[in-house]
C-alpha cells in the first residue's frame, strides 16, 4: 500500500502526524519511499526532526540533506496555494490533516478557521488540478463536529468533506476520501491533558456540564482508520469507526482517583459546544452501510454511489449519548492506554 510511494502529510507536526509517521516508518515491508511533513510551524518541525534524529541538542546541520532523507520537512501553509505546488508534485498519497481545530478559537476567529479549514482544501485541490502530479489518493481528516454542525470549526469541516468528495468528479484520476471520528485521547488540546494539568495544579477540574459525552479513541486507532480507509474506501466515501463513548465526568473522576482531594467545577457549555456529539446524522443514515468495524457514508451525489443500500444499517443517529461505556469499561480503556 505504501511501498515505493511518497506520502505527504499536511499539518504533519501534530499529535496525529507524529503517530502516523511512527507507524509508517515501522510498517515492515510496506515502508514508504518518502514521507513529507508539510506545516507552517518551524519550531514544531525542528523538534520533530530532532526527535527522529535522536538528538537532544540542535546543530546547524540538522536541515542539511533534508530533501534526500526518507522523512522530509517542508515549511508551508495550506492557505498559501504556491507553497503546496512542489510537495504535491512529489506525492502519491496525501493525508490532509492541516486544521485550525480549537473550537473556542474558531468561534472567535471564524475567518481564520475558514481560511485554513476550507480555503486550504480549495488550494490543495487547485494544486492537484494545475500541476503535473501522480497523486492517487487524498484522504481528509474530519471530525464528529462536522455532523449537524453548530460551531465554526464543525461548519468548516462539513464544507471540507463536501469539497474533497466533490473533487472526485473533477479529478477523476485521484480518489478523494475522508475519515470522521471523535476525540483522540492525549492529542494536543484534548480533554485528558487538560484534566491532568488541572490535577497537577491541585484542581479544580473544569467540566462544562455533568451530562456531556464524547466519542474517544487513541492515536493508534486513529491511524488504523486512516490505513483502512486508504486500503478499502471507494471514491467519495467517509469512514466512521464503531467506537464507544464516555461521560466526561466519569473520565474526570477516574483521572482524579480515590486518593486525591480534587474538586470538579461545572462551568456551563462553551460557545459552539454540544452536550452529545454525532458521528452520523439521521439524514446520512440513508447513505450508510456497515463494513467490518466501520460505518461508511456514501456521498449523496448519485455519481459516487457504488453500494446499493437495501436495508438501513442504523435506525437512529449515531450519537455519543447512545453508546456510553460504563465507568468500569472506561477505566479499562484508560488503563490500557496508560492514563491511569
Amino acid at each position: 500500500m505504501f511501498k515505493n510511494k511518497t506520502v505527504l502529510i499536511t499539518g504533519g507536526t501534530g499529535s496525529l502526524g507524529h503517530t502516523l509517521v511512527k507507524r509508517l516508518m515501522s510498517n515492515g515491508n510496506d515502508v514508504p519511499k518518502k514521507i513529507i511533513i508539510f506545516s507552517r510551524d518551524e519550531a514544531k518541525q525542528h523538534a520533530m526532526k530532532l526527535e527522529w534524529a535522536n538528538l537532544k541538542i540542535a546543530t546547524d546541520n540538522i536541515y542539511y540533506h533534508n530533501y534526500e532523507e526518507i522523512l522530509s520537512f517542508r515549511i508551508g501553509d495550506v492557505k498559501d496555494y504556491n507553497s503546496l505546488l512542489d510537495p504535491v508534485k512529489e506525492a502519491d498519497i496525501i493525508v490532509h490533516a492541516a486544521a485550525l481545530k480549537q473550537v473556542p478559537v474558531c468561534e472567535y476567529f471564524p475567518e481564520e478557521s475558514l481560511k485554513t479549514n476550507v480555503l486550504g482544501d480549495i488550494n490543495l485541490i487547485r494544486a492537484l488540478k494545475e500541476t503535473n502530479n501522480h497523486v492517487k489518493t487524498v484522504i481528509g481528516i474530519s471530525t464528529d463536529k462536522a455532523c449537524k454542525p453548530i460551531n465554526t470549526y464543525g461548519m468548516c469541516k462539513a464544507l471540507q468533506e463536501r469539497i474533497l468528495i466533490n473533487a472526485n468528479l473533477n479529478c477523476k484520476k485521484i480518489r478523494f476520501i475522508c475519515v470522521r471520528y471523535g476525540n483522540v485521547m492525549a492529542s494536543r488540546g484534548s480533554v485528558i491533558p487538560l484534566f491532568k494539568e488541572q490535577i497537577n495544579m491541585g484542581g479544580p477540574i473544569t467540566i462544562t456540564t455533568k451530562d456531556m459525552t464524547r466519542f474517544f479513541l487513541n492515536l493508534d486507532k486513529a491511524v488504523d482508520i486512516i490505513f483502512d480507509a486508504i486500503k478499502y474506501a471507494k471514491p467519495g466515501e467517509i469512514f466512521i469507526p464503531i467506537v464507544p463513548s464516555a461521560k466526561i465526568v466519569d473520565m474526570a473522576e477516574l483521572l482524579i482517583g480515590d486518593n486525591r482531594n480534587i474538586k470538579i467545577k461545572y462551568t456551563g457549555i462553551r460557545p459552539g459546544e454540544k452536550i452529545h456529539e454525532i458521528l452520523i446524522s439521521e439524514e446520512e443514515i440513508n447513505y450508510t452501510y456497515k463494513f467490518g468495524d466501520y460505518y461508511i457514508i456514501q456521498s449523496n451525489l448519485p455519481e459516487l454511489q457504488t453500494t446499493k443500500i437495501k436495508k438501513l444499517t442504523l435506525q437512529k443517529p449515531y450519537s455519543s449519548g447512545n453508546s456510553i461505556m460504563s465507568k468500569a469499561e472506561l477505566k479499562k480503556l484508560l488503563e490500557a492506554n496508560g492514563f491511569i
